[in-house]
């Protein structure tokens, strides 16, 4: 295979702010794979949490050009390279190319079913209560809203206030590590009050103990605590779902074999993503189709997708064309 990758960077529509900062623009890696007969494309977001940088990731892939020029597969680059975001870009790569090479859908190739349109959640960035009741009530005709807090000491009231500014939407929270023990039934009990369905990552990874020793009143899922299958044996008893993004388990081949053993050991699957184009969706698609919650919006949060992005008709998520991917 012949592999070019690029930085590409996609302004925001407005500032996008979580409990660890604040960004106004997506800095996604794109990975191209060329057969000489067909070409396919794979998007990933470094991922900071994990030390990831855009340079770091082109560099990644980048040593990887004498390998697969040389027939290194699919199968041999998930040994080649861990759970991440490098990985994720070439796989997806590679499942483009194969599709197109095959002449399948790569749902097919999956063993899948056709994907269906899907309800994803619309995120609600993380800012005084007022200013999130404000953006909540903009986007209170939606579903399913996605709650950014983050241990400020006014989550309960923020939660209370998108509650109040968007009463019939479905809500979920993600507070990306930023619960302390000291605030963590506190604030569940202000997710439960509100009518949350679904707790993101209250703790930080490794300092989650606590989970286990409390009464949940609400789902808690692991988000930054899961990466790829090894890291589902530590959850046990602490989380009730798990939030699979192809960024962290390293692309659609692991997010599928996770996903399934995620659910035999019996959590609930959802789908997340980062802030990218529909490109970095795409493959997601394919495996939100067994998941009981979509957080796929990241096309939503740019100011201009990339062309033959998906359709999104409000929160209803279609699937890719094949001119996008797969």
């Amino acid at each position: 295979m012949e592999l070019s990758v690029r930085i590409e960077r996609w302004p925001l529509a407005g500032a996008f702010t979580i409990s660890r900062g604040s960004k106004t623009e997506a800095v996604v890696a794109v990975a191209e794979l060329s057969n000489g007969a067909h070409r396919g494309r794979g998007e990933s977001v470094p991922y900071l949490r994990y030390g990831e940088t855009p340079d770091g990731i082109v560099a990644t892939i980048e040593a990887l050009r004498p390998a697969l020029q040389r027939g290194l597969d699919q199968a041999a680059l998930q040994r080649a390279l861990p759970p991440g975001a490098a990985r994720n870009a070439l796989d997806c790569a590679y499942w483009d190319v194969n599709a197109k090479a095959r002449g399948r859908p790569a749902y097919e190739l999956a063993g899948l079913r056709p994907p269906a349109p899907l309800v994803t959640a619309y995120t609600i960035s993380l800012g005084a209560p007022a200013a999130m009741a404000e953006a909540a009530e903009r986007a209170a005709w939606r579903p399913l809203l996605k709650v950014k807090l983050g241990g400020r000491g006014d989550d309960g009231e923020c939660i209370a206030a998108v509650r109040r500014a968007a009463p019939q939407a479905q809500l979920i929270v993600d507070a990306n590590e930023g619960w302390v023990n000291a605030n963590l039934e506190q604030n569940l009990a202000a997710c439960a009050e509100a009518g949350v369905v679904l707790i993101e990552q209250p703790l930080p990874e490794g300092a989650d103990e606590a989970l286990a020793r409390i009464k949940r009143p609400v789902p808690v899922c692991a988000d930054e605590s899961v990466r790829d299958r090894a890291s589902l044996e530590a959850l046990g008893g602490k989380y009730d779902a798990v939030n699979i993004k192809l960024d962290k388990a390293g692309g659609l081949t692991e997010a599928l074999a996770l996903a399934a053993e995620a659910e035999r050991r019996g959590f609930i699957i959802m789908v997340g993503c980062m802030v990218a184009t529909s490109l970095a969706m795409a493959p997601a698609m394919l495996l939100a189709q067994r998941a009981r919650v979509v957080d796929l919006d990241g096309p939503l949060l740019l100011a201009k997708d990339r062309p033959d992005g998906l359709r999104y008709d409000g929160s209803l998520a279609y699937p890719p064309d094949p001119a996008l991917w797969g």
